[in-house]
């Protein structure tokens, strides 16, 4: 692995904004890596090389900082990273460590945990995948019930491990991934968050097992995930043991808040698509659809200011906040309601998959429905975030038959 990366991603400060877009827009097209692989091994390469590619030449991780090997951007700057990212269309990340748990160990591992986990997981050479949810415990985390026990020494023991037994669900990406940052009890049964600890295990251990879970689209988008007596070095425990629930709350407002610029920027390529979509059918000569779209362009632009806060937040404070919520409800409603408009708009034709000869655009929108219809439950259901919203955001009192969320 080349562990530094060379300076052409980086800017004099004599560089403007708009040298910089021309600069990193000239890179991504002179090195779009081509077409997807249609199988699923070629695909994963391919991906890995651009991820690669990009972090050699020193444009990955744009609010990374420099020393784990990313760009350090401001405000500004990391505005038009994502906007000339999605205009490219090129590979995005693998897995959910980079939005995810790089937050998480940058703020609370060690100095030696940084070094070890960072740089390979930018530059594409380790897969994370968040081990979070479990039968019974998704929108209630702290009722989570896998446990891992301590053995192999004491408390200042190098040699200590823990044994980790239980399982998880709606893993994205857990088939490919080679770390699980995954969330444990450490403590008593009953403790909820009280004994919760946060750790890495390696995805490739003895006693890890990974099943597909299959989705409406037809597809295995998720996993589930089964441990059985799998050693995990107490080294690899993130922050303190029993200690994990701060732990939890960085990860989960960095999830929400993660997405929020890059979403933006999609979408509104998506409505563009859309837009044209109606043209080509003869359908904007409706008023109602043409007042539908006039929302949903509305709201692709509150979507992009609300990114662009987003960032400021986390620039500012280290956090994104509670309002991290805000922006994810905003954007799986739109979502949802996006596609079911484009489902409504194709008539007869909305019933046909991809795999019909008829489908309109290979089925992209019918896909595209089915697939958000999960949207309103990853990263937390959409009751949990109108929960954080009311008791952190607008001060409501706490509802008493809701698990704590904790305060930012």
């Amino acid at each position: 692995m080349n562990s530094t990366a060379p300076h052409e991603g980086y800017h004099d400060a004599t560089e403007t904004d708009e040298q910089f877009r021309a600069r990193l827009r000239a890179f991504l097209d002179e090195h779009r890596p081509g077409r997807r692989p249609r199988r699923a091994e070629d695909r994963l390469r391919w991906q890995k090389d651009w991820l690669a590619t990009l972090f050699d030449a020193g444009f990955a991780g744009p609010s990374w900082p420099r020393r784990y090997g990313g760009m350090e951007l401001g405000f500004a700057r990391q505005v038009i990273y994502q906007e000339e990212y999605n205009r490219a269309r090129v590979p995005g990340p693998l897995g959910t460590g980079l939005g995810i748990a790089a937050p998480t160990i940058i703020k609370y591992g060690t100095e030696e945990q940084k070094d070890r986990y960072l740089r390979p997981m930018l530059r594409g050479d380790s897969v994370w995948a968040q081990g979070y949810s479990e039968p019974g415990a998704g929108s209630d985390l702290p009722a989570l019930r896998t446990t891992a026990r301590r053995a192999g020494g004491g408390p200042d023991d190098v040699d200590a491990y823990y044994v980790v037994d239980g399982q998880k669900v709606w893993n994205s990406a857990a088939d490919i991934a080679d770390v699980l940052f995954t969330l444990v009890r450490t403590g008593p049964p009953g403790s909820r968050q009280d004994g919760i600890s946060y750790l890495l295990i390696d995805a490739h251990s003895p006693g890890v097992t990974v099943r597909p879970l299959r989705d409406l689209t037809g597809d295995a988008h998720f996993c589930e995930i089964f441990f059985n007596e799998v050693r995990v070095p107490v080294a690899n425990r993130i922050g303190a043991e029993n200690g994990g629930w701060p732990l939890v709350r960085t990860s989960l407002g960095h999830e929400r808040a993660a997405g929020a610029m890059n979403q933006a920027a999609l979408y509104r390529r998506v409505l563009d698509e859309l837009i044209e979509l109606a043209h080509e059918r003869g359908a904007t000569a409706d008023p109602l659809i043409r007042d539908r779209l006039a929302e949903f362009e509305m709201r692709v632009r509150i979507m992009r200011l609300t990114g662009m806060r987003t960032i400021s937040d986390i620039l500012a404070k280290g956090e994104p906040g509670p309002a991290s919520s805000t922006s994810r409800l905003f954007i799986v409603t739109f979502e949802q309601e996006l596609h079911e408009f484009a489902v409504d708009l194709l008539g007869c034709y909305g019933i046909l998959d991809r795999h019909d000869p008829h489908a309109v655009q290979r089925g992209r929108w019918v896909w595209g429905f089915l697939r958000t219809r999960a949207s309103t439950i990853g990263a937390g259901t959409a009751e949990i975030q109108r929960n954080t919203i009311a008791e952190q955001v607008l001060g409501l009192p706490r509802d008493p038959a809701m698990p704590s969320t904790g305060r930012s």
